[in-house]
This record gives C-alpha cells, sequence and structure tokens, in this order.
C-alpha cells in the first residue's frame, strides 16, 4: 500500500496523516471546511493517553504551546462544599498532563503541522460518494474532482459521509443531554490553579477551569429532551443564558455567576454517540474517530480517543503484512476501549447503571500499544501463541 486518502481535517484525520506520514505513507487530507477551523467555539480537555498519543507523533510542542495544563481535580456539591480534590492523570510529566484549549485552535495546530512535514491538507474538498474498486478506492468530491488511494479513512466526524458507504444504516443518536459551552473574563471563581471544578449541581453537571490569564472555561450538561434542530439553529447566546441559569441559581455554587458573566461566547449543542457494534469498515475504507465511535462528551475522551485511533491504525498498517491484516489488528485492538466509552459516558449522560459496560485496556496496555518502536503485529502473534 503506498497512497491512502483521509477525508475530514479535523482532529482525528489531522492526526492520523501525521501518523501515517511517519510510518512512511503517501497521504492526502481532504477537508470540506473552506479553512483549517470547523469548530472555533467549543473547547475540550485532551487527557493524558490523547498527550501520550500526541507525543508519539512527535506532536507535543504544536499542543503544548496552546491552552493550559490541567494538573488537579475538584468536586463540589450543590451547595458549594468541596467533596474531594486531588490529582489528574499523569503530572510528573510535563508533556502528559492533562490540556484545556479550544477545538479551532486545535484543528489549527494540527494542520500546520501537516503541511510543516509536507502532508498535504486540501480544503473545500466536500465528499460526494466513495467507489471501491479491485485496483483502489475513488473519492469523488461536489466540487467534481476525484482522488483515488490504495486506503480510504473516514474521519469526517459525527455526520459522517464516509459512514454512507460503510454503514449507511448507521445514524448517531441522541445520548440524553443537551450541553452548553461558554467563556468568560469577567467571573473570579474560586478554584486554584491548574485545576478543574466539577460541580455537582442540582440541575445539571457543571465544570469550569481558569487560564492564567484569568479567562474561565465552562460547560454545563443538562438532562433532558434534545433542543429542536431549529431552536439549535436560530437560538442566540441570550437564549441559551435563559435556559440555564434558572437551573443553576438553585444552587450555592459559582455556576450560575460563570454563566450570567458570559456574552456572546456561548453555545449549545445535543450530545449523541454512535451505537456499539457498528460496522467500522468495507473494502479499502475505514472509519476512525467521531465518525466510527462517537460518544457523549461527559467523559471528555472523544479527541483523545481519536489521538489514540491515529497511532494504533498507523502502526498496524505498518506492521501487518497486508492492508486487509492491518485493519482487522486495528479493529481488535480498538474496538474494546472505545466501546467501553460510549458505553460509561452515554450511562453517565442518561443516569443509568453501567453493569454492561465492556472491557479495555489498562493504562499500562495502553501505553505499550501506542509505544511507536513496538510491533504490533508481532506482539499480537506472541498473545495468540
Amino acid at each position: 500500500m503506498a497512497r491512502v486518502l483521509v477525508i475530514g481535517g479535523g482532529i482525528a484525520g489531522t492526526a492520523t496523516a501525521l501518523a501515517l506520514h511517519k510510518a512512511g505513507f503517501e497521504t492526502v487530507v481532504h477537508e470540506a471546511h473552506p479553512d483549517s477551523a470547523e469548530d472555533i467555539g467549543a473547547f475540550l480537555t485532551l487527557a493524558s493517553n490523547g498527550m501520550r498519543a500526541l507525543a508519539q507523533l512527535d506532536a507535543s510542542a504544536a499542543v503544548t504551546a496552546l491552552g493550559f495544563p490541567l494538573t488537579s481535580l475538584r468536586v463540589l456539591d450543590d451547595t458549594g462544599t468541596e467533596q474531594a480534590h486531588a490529582p489528574m492523570g499523569e503530572v510528573s510529566d510535563p508533556l502528559l498532563r492533562y490540556r484545556c484549549l479550544r477545538r479551532g485552535d486545535l484543528n489549527t495546530a494540527l494542520q500546520a503541522e501537516a503541511r510543516r512535514r509536507g502532508v498535504p491538507v486540501r480544503h473545500g474538498a466536500r465528499l460526494a460518494s466513495v467507489e471501491d474498486g479491485p485496483d483502489g478506492v475513488t473519492a469523488r468530491f461536489t466540487d467534481g474532482t476525484t482522488a483515488t488511494g490504495d486506503l480510504l479513512i473516514g474521519a469526517d466526524g459525527l455526520n459522517s459521509a464516509v459512514r454512507r458507504s460503510v454503514s449507511p444504516g448507521t445514524q448517531p443518536c441522541y445520548a440524553g443531554q443537551h450541553v452548553f459551552y461558554g467563556y468568560t473574563r469577567t467571573a473570579s471563581p474560586p478554584g486554584t490553579d491548574a485545576c478543574i471544578t466539577m460541580v455537582r449541581g442540582s440541575g445539571a453537571a457543571f465544570g469550569y477551569a481558569v487560564s492564567p490569564d484569568g479567562e474561565a472555561y465552562w460547560f454545563a450538561r443538562v438532562t433532558g429532551d434534545p433542543l429542536p434542530t431549529g431552536e439549535l439553529a436560530q437560538g442566540t447566546p441570550a437564549d441559551w443564558r435563559d435556559l440555564l441559569l434558572p437551573l443553576l441559581r438553585k444552587d450555592a455554587t459559582p455556576a450560575a455567576d460563570l454563566v450570567a458573566a458570559t456574552g456572546d461566547e456561548l453555545l449549545v449543542t445535543n450530545a449523541t454517540e454512535i451505537p456499539t457494534g457498528t460496522p467500522w469498515r468495507s473494502g479499502r475504507t475505514l472509519l476512525i474517530g467521531d465518525a466510527a465511535h462517537a460518544a457523549s462528551p461527559a467523559t471528555g475522551q472523544g479527541a483523545s480517543m481519536a489521538l489514540e485511533d491515529a497511532v494504533v491504525l498507523a502502526k498496524s498498517l505498518r506492521d501487518a503484512p497486508d492492508t486487509d491484516s492491518a485493519l482487522a489488528l486495528y479493529e481488535t485492538l480498538r474496538r474494546p476501549r472505545v466501546e467501553h466509552n460510549i458505553t460509561v459516558s452515554g450511562g453517565i449522560s442518561r443516569g443509568t447503571p453501567l453493569s454492561s459496560a465492556t472491557s479495555r485496556p489498562s493504562d499500562e496496555d495502553l501505553a505499550r500499544l501506542l509505544e511507536w518502536g513496538g510491533n504490533l503485529w508481532a506482539e499480537r502473534q506472541v498473545e495468540k501463541g
């Protein structure tokens, strides 16, 4: 295999292109959006596992230049009383500390790193269809252009166009909550440096962190019916404040003050997920990231899981004797972990018990899988005896 087409220039797609380039494959990213930052508004937290994956891609410097680190987690109840405060993640290694940053900034940084390494990123390339043939797979775009490769990676997110060719019956479903995100510089919530505070409120789950320059990043998860599509499209920040504030003012926590102090940098989305057990691949086409295994944001693992995907896929393609074996290996290694995340995160969003949660690799096993120098195919053969 020589040439890989990556559809989607978000976190999953660009990180996969970086990983494939490092593994020696010719890779081109095709992104529908006309510029680098498809999602400017929302922020995310990269966990230590995601930062470990970035380190294996030699991309830590591009990301640690953004946002700010988080080294501890504090939990408040609905009275504002601290219930717990503990270290979070691998705080001893600066490259592996949790990091809070804007999604659009991360997209921009990863695409800039890809271009710096000579990986083409083509913007304005919206996929129309995928055609799988005996000698290659062809992507047809809405502008009439085409691209052909030996493998096509669908990294085009929750509403994936690639998924229509792999699993046309698979649709994202509502995960039980709508999620608000916002920023403010005019409120000064209590807390400590490099700390994320989680508030177990009576009307919403709330979290916030304050950057070194005093900007508070916050989110709220509210259980209930999904917000109608038209309301999401037409709603204003003032509408979202009016919807959220009555739920937060029931409690004696910093949450309501943070939301009240937030101006136009406020947005909301319905939490969605991809059902477990759905197909990821067909012929020369493979889904990764949210296109394959989107989860509700309750665990905060979506971006980190996508970064893990990138490393494990590139290593599988590098190490296995042929493409089909590589894709089978990748799915064997990734499905238990990402579907565990879907189950756990969805359970948190819906407030349901997690008795059916699938198993996932330990932190030690994950570190071994991500270690760039290890041979996944050889290690798997040893495990199989």
